[in-house]
């Protein structure tokens, strides 16, 4: 993801999306000290915004929740646009697809408190997938996949972190986390309710159909 300050992003949408970890639940975060968007004081409103403006702000919330590129949130999203099927199939397959990234699924396991330092410890090559080391982020999982800390990384002094963080998080019912052997299984594909994405996915569709 392009560096910027993290932070404006939550204030830009008005919301929590917890893109710094610990930080988010503190009384540092932004959005506690500065609850409005970033910038001059905003003129007089001209009236609400467009459909446009709308599902820009949902597409812009739910790529920077994943910590995911422009280019590759399109591509994602472009990709069930040109499939056959029910449209209304379409955001839980987004979702999935997003999901099982393995950056997003060793956040899921709770080794991280945010979905960018997960992404950076995939690709410092910490993870293995069904034995095999993976260190790209965008690597698609699949139910039934294993995911576990490669043997070599186990003396380091950030797995002592791992071991505290998962001791108080709470793993989503569709991954079977051992927090002996610090590894995970995918046994089912979430649903959309189990996600609880904060936007509203068919408004992204549309941004992109346009």
């Amino acid at each position: 993801m392009i560096k910027q300050s993290i932070c404006k992003i939550c204030r830009r949408a008005g919301e929590k999306l917890f893109l710094k970890g610990e930080r988010c639940f503190s009384p540092k975060c932004s959005m506690v000290r500065k609850p409005y968007p970033p910038g001059q004081k905003r003129k007089r409103r001209k009236g609400p915004p467009s459909e446009y403006a709308k599902e820009l702000r949902e597409k812009q919330k739910l790529k920077n929740w994943y910590n995911l590129e422009e280019r590759q949130f399109k591509n994602y999203v472009k990709r069930l646009l040109t499939k056959k099927g029910k449209m209304e199939d379409a955001p839980l397959l987004l979702i999935k697809n997003l999901e099982f990234r393995l950056d997003n699924i060793v956040f899921r396991m709770g080794f991280t408190l945010s979905r960018r330092k997960a992404r950076n410890l995939v690709s410092h090559s910490f993870f293995l997938v069904n034995g095999k080391a993976i260190n790209i982020p965008s690597c698609q999982l699949k139910k039934g996949d294993i995911i576990s800390v490669k043997p070599q990384k186990l003396k380091k002094n950030i797995i002592k972190e791992f071991k505290q963080l998962i001791k108080k998080h709470t793993t989503p019912d569709w991954l079977k986390l051992n927090k002996d052997k610090l590894e995970a299984e995918i046994i089912a594909v979430p649903t959309l309710e189990q996600v609880a994405p904060p936007v509203d996915i068919l408004s992204i569709f549309e941004f992109y159909s346009r």
